[in-house]
């Protein structure tokens, strides 16, 4: 038997994750060829639709992109009924983006096309695998993203807590 090194696992797990995360985006690529879209969009009607009121800027630091990138996105997204952009009551320069109906049915519709594949996953994981793998994830996402999410927050804390044989609140 060949003994693996480490930096042959590592290198092995980069190519794991390369594929799944082919096969996570591909379910719902599918989806949006259908409408003309890609990934871009899906990250945008994503965060807007679980962020209703979700500020242009905090969009742009989610994403890490450039507001030119967003530019485009955004503006076939609102040309096309995906998201309703308003001003700010507090301060009239910001703009608010919201999901439409159509934004969110479609939203829900990707999300389902990737739910299945995340759900097989986790039941061939075992009892614990949502835990493991919550744990796992979080370790490789930067910390200044829990800033964003308190509820992604509030998974990581629970799934550490489950690796830990304790649960943090």
């Amino acid at each position: 038997m060949v003994e693996t090194t480490q930096a042959e696992q590592l290198l092995a797990l980069s190519e794991l994750l390369f594929f799944a995360y082919r096969d996570f985006t591909g379910d719902a690529d599918e989806v949006l060829a259908e409408i003309g879209f890609g990934r871009a969009h899906h990250r945008v009607v994503h965060f807007v639709t679980r962020r209703p009121g979700l500020r242009v800027a905090e969009l742009l630091d989610i994403l890490k992109i450039t507001k030119q990138s967003l530019a485009r996105v955004l503006r076939e997204l609102i040309d096309k009924g995906y998201i309703a952009q308003k001003r700010g009551e507090a301060d009239r320069r910001e703009r608010l983006l919201y999901s439409t109906s159509a934004g969110e049915a479609l939203a829900a519709r990707l999300a389902m096309s990737q739910a299945t594949r995340l759900s097989q996953a986790m039941a061939a994981a075992g009892p614990h695998g949502a835990e493991s793998v919550a744990h796992f994830l979080s370790q490789m996402v930067s910390r200044d993203e829990y800033q964003h999410f308190p509820a992604f927050a509030a998974l990581i804390r629970s799934a550490n807590g489950a690796e830990h044989g304790t649960h943090r609140t």
